[in-house]
């Protein structure tokens, strides 16, 4: 067992001392990008019209979100919601990308890309955020008039990562430990 993680923390020096890290800024720099080209996209072709993907179910909508997820503090005043809402992106992203740096040598690589996922998804949403002041949101799934919240590229890469990171948390790793204790 200690000489796995010796073999281990060895090829992670080698990899000059960024560990999983580079995967982290790789996945988070592509999130962003993408986020950033497909909000582009929807104000430039979703300015006046909706286009429909999957009848009664998928659309292309462009909604233009003042608050936070479903809405939340959209009819706050406005200093108040950007002092939350862009207050609450940067600790996510500051925070999110410390504790990658600091357990690069410590945790899969599955773990830096869901962290990279929600990093990139907040910085995102913090950019539209502090450039436009507010954040345009263009997937609108529904069953026929019952519609979820409309969303973005960062909103679903939040969620996944998320998800991700508390499924391999709470299931993944037990797994894992279970399975070495046998």
């Amino acid at each position: 067992m200690h000489q796995t993680l010796l073999k281990r923390r060895i090829i992670n020096l080698s990899l000059n001392n960024t560990g999983n890290f580079r995967i982290f800024l790789i996945v988070v720099f592509f999130v962003l990008i993408l986020d950033l080209i497909t909000k582009n996209l929807a104000v430039s072709l979703l300015a006046n019209k909706d286009i429909v993907i999957i009848p009664n179910f998928f659309d292309l909508t462009l909604v233009w979100n003042k608050g936070a997820a479903f809405g939340i503090f959209a009819n706050s005043s406005e200093w108040i919601r950007k002092a939350i809402l862009l207050g609450a992106s940067t600790i996510a992203v500051i925070i999110t990308a410390i504790y990658a740096y600091i357990k690069r040598f410590n945790i899969s690589v599955f773990e830096m890309i869901f962290l990279g996922l929600i990093a990139g998804g907040a910085l995102g949403n913090l950019y539209d955020r502090f450039f436009i002041g507010k954040v345009r949101d263009f997937i609108d799934i529904h069953i026929f008039n019952y519609h979820w919240p409309a969303f973005n590229i960062a909103d679903a890469s939040i969620t996944i990562g998320i998800i991700g990171f508390v499924f391999n948390e709470i299931y993944l790793k037990k797994r894992l430990k279970n399975k070495n204790n046998e």
